[in-house]
């Protein structure tokens, strides 16, 4: 998908979601009784890596110890997906297991700094061309 057309898609969906608290301003006011406001950010961690297997389930606990941990103790969610995308030299589309990390921090710039350190490592430690992030804002308390 274009970058013109997810951004279309991201401001459909805000149009009719404002009670999600789907805004383009960082900072909100939340309703008494549904928390502060929370950074809900969504990593894609793609599993393919080049030049050699997948990234193995011992790999994954030994990143998610080291550094994930590291970044968010006070806790996570992980989940496994499948993606796709599209290889820009090649144009072709390139299908691998992912790992979704999903966390809600508070709308601080330790958080973003944390994520971001995550995304680094991943990268550097797994010969990723990127990591995927989407960032939603809501209210949330746990």
């Amino acid at each position: 998908m274009s970058r013109l057309s997810m951004s279309r898609l991201i401001r459909a969906i805000c149009l009719i979601a404002p009670l999600v608290g789907c805004t383009s301003q960082t900072s909100q006011t939340c309703a008494p009784g549904l928390g502060p406001p929370v950074a809900i950010f969504t990593l894609f961690l793609g599993k393919a890596i080049p030049g050699r297997d997948d990234l193995t389930d011992k790999e994954w606990q030994s990143f998610l110890d080291v550094t994930v941990t590291a970044n968010l103790p006070n806790g996570y969610t992980v989940f496994d997906a499948n993606g796709g995308w599209m290889n820009p030299a090649t144009h072709r589309t390139i299908r691998e297991g992912t790992k979704v990390l999903l966390v809600a921090l508070p709308e601080v710039p330790e958080s973003l700094a944390a994520i971001n350190r995550i995304r680094t490592a991943y990268q550097v430690r797994f010969q990723q061309q990127l990591v995927g992030m989407t960032v939603e804002h809501a209210c949330g308390e746990f």
